[in-house]
């Protein structure tokens, strides 16, 4: 019995001592909040704005040691990547294609985090709530985008732009054959008016064809390949002007700390690279984090089967 109390005893003594050591969880104002209409900025606040605003409440189950550093951690880091309360900054599109890859985490039910809605139930977002998220960010149905010319669209600059084109600022240098990399797939963004396709190198188009793609190889290149959507006044959506193209080549020892993968993306005509220091990767690592199943990668193939193999 005696034995039995000196444990308990050292345990609530550990627990007292662990309460000493508290990361600081600032509260700045409130700059420039994400403009979106009330019954969004609702459900984003109910759901989301304590750890991806700077008006973070805690519960008191989140106060004590050690589940108070990890309620520091996720804060600090949801902040980094999104925060409700300066988002308003960025003008409205930004704003938009922010919000997009936010609803695309809580869709993917990646967010709330998992183990965070365990213990805060009301934090989820139900599925009426996502159709208004959703709603909100389909341009389509809101408005017109510009008539589209008969310019045919091109998937670089023209010139030696894409031979001159510099490395990503994380080192992944440009790929200018790019456009003669088979396509696998096609996507688009809703929420900004624009339309993609994904291509893949050989490797990769080696790789979907022996169904060796859990993991892909080495080797193995994407470039997705982004354009405005215009309408063409007969009810079509065609692509316009080339916005940027983004690379995505896996490497697992090469890429280890970003997934296993090397990311870039290259802006406009002149093909920029994205970012303002190499840690600009951390955003395509929190994207592609929730598909983790699927070696980090959305896009994925259409395998022909062998009924339809022999047709």
């Amino acid at each position: 019995m005696r034995g039995f109390i000196g444990i308990v005893a050292a345990v609530a003594l550990l627990f007292l001592a662990a309460q000493l050591y508290r990361p600081k969880i600032d509260h700045p104002p409130v700059t420039a909040e994400i403009e979106a209409p009330p019954e969004v900025k609702q459900i984003l606040r109910n759901s989301c704005y304590n750890c991806h605003s700077n008006e973070t409440r805690l519960s008191w189950f989140d106060q004590p040691a050690p589940a108070y550093w990890v309620v520091a951690r996720d804060v600090r880091l949801a902040r980094s990547r999104l925060n409700f309360s300066e988002i308003g900054k960025q003008p409205p599109a930004k704003q938009r294609a922010m919000l997009f890859e936010a609803v695309n985490m809580i869709q993917l039910g990646a967010m709330p985090l998992p183990s965070y809605r365990r213990v805060h139930p009301g934090a989820t977002v139900t599925a009426a709530q996502l159709e208004t998220l959703k709603a909100y960010l389909n341009p389509f149905a809101m408005q017109v985008a510009p008539a589209i010319t008969d310019a045919v669209p091109t998937p670089v600059a023209t010139g030696s732009t894409a031979t001159k084109a510099a490395p990503e600022l994380n080192g992944l240098p440009f790929f200018p054959d790019y456009k003669s990399w088979r396509a696998i797939s096609t996507t688009d963004r809703g929420d900004n008016h624009t339309m993609r396709v994904i291509l893949g190198n050989d490797i990769a188009v080696s790789a979907i064809a022996s169904k060796q793609i859990q993991p892909w190889p080495d080797g193995a290149a994407f470039a997705k390949v982004a354009w405005q959507a215009v309408p063409d006044g007969r009810g079509v959506l065609r692509p316009g002007k080339f916005l940027q193209v983004e690379f995505m080549v896996k490497g697992k020892a090469k890429y280890a700390s970003t997934l296993g993968w090397g990311f870039g993306r290259w802006l406009g005509p002149e093909l920029k690279p994205y970012g303002t220091n190499a840690h600009f990767a951390s955003e395509c690592v929190g994207c592609h984090t929730p598909v983790r199943d699927n070696d980090f990668v959305y896009t994925m193939p259409l395998l022909r089967t062998t009924q339809q193999e022999g047709q």
